[in-house]
């Protein structure tokens, strides 16, 4: 049985990532910053039928809870096939590029990109262990640099100094991640699952949180013919489903 360790997966797009790889056969780490959060999800989920489901304690700014959280899933698993990196936060708003604080920029780069980046690090040995290990790093259309060049693209007026950076250096990192392990079996993308309507912003995007899933594991359990070093997104309406960088 594959598992499955998802950050910042006892809500939203998160969670129900984590019910449909459940549905999938897969094991689910439900990765929570609050465990008792996590684990009441947990009970909810397995009272509906849900199964091989477990919350792991795990915040992504503290390097000993994810070593900790490291330690749990290599006891019990021994090692990890898929990592989808989903913990992220807004920010402040607004995000002026010209007032708003260092503090601020830096709090959403911590979760956004350095959270990332940490967990990665951390689990990745145990990814290595995996005979097709997959990283899957949730990233927006609003981490793209070429759509908010151009003027006509539909959210070019959306250009907060917090959120639109962390993520495009999250799709830096998954570039360069993505070519020093290109020698092994690894998949290791940036996938956007559309502007979705969840309490991240207030409900106001258009697509469900049932599409956005749907769409990280379309690109994430993916056999080796596969792509890596890309960046899909689940708002690109081309047959490939790549954003630009």
């Amino acid at each position: 049985m594959k598992s499955v360790l998802i950050t910042g997966a006892n809500r939203s797009i998160g969670l129900e990532t984590a019910k449909q790889l459940s549905e999938k056969g897969l094991f689910v780490y439900i990765g929570s910053r609050d465990l008792k959060k996590g684990e009441e999800v947990v009970k909810e989920l397995n009272e509906k039928g849900y199964k091989n489901i477990k919350a792991i304690q795990i915040d992504i700014n503290d390097s000993n809870s994810v070593l900790e959280a490291k330690n749990i899933v290599e006891k019990e698993q021994g090692k990890l096939d898929i990592l989808i990196n989903n913990a992220g936060v807004i920010g402040v708003l607004p995000q002026n590029p010209s007032s708003t604080s260092i503090d601020d920029i830096q709090k959403t780069f911590d979760t956004n990109f350095f959270g990332a980046i940490r967990v990665t690090q951390t689990f990745l040995d145990l990814l290595k262990k995996s005979d097709s290990p997959r990283i899957s790093n949730i990233t927006s259309g609003l981490g793209s640099l070429t759509l908010h060049s151009d003027p006509t693209w539909k959210y070019n007026a959306i250009k907060g100094i917090c959120y639109v950076p962390s993520k495009a250096a999250l799709n830096a990192f998954t570039i360069t991640l993505a070519y020093e392990l290109r020698e092994l079996p690894f998949k290791v993308n940036s996938i956007d699952p559309g502007y979705t309507a969840t309490d991240f912003n207030h409900f106001s995007g258009p697509g469900t949180v049932e599409s956005a899933a749907s769409f990280i594991i379309k690109h994430t359990l993916t056999d080796e013919s596969a792509p890596t070093g890309k960046f899909f997104s689940n708002d690109i309406e081309d047959e490939s489903e790549e954003s630009p960088w």
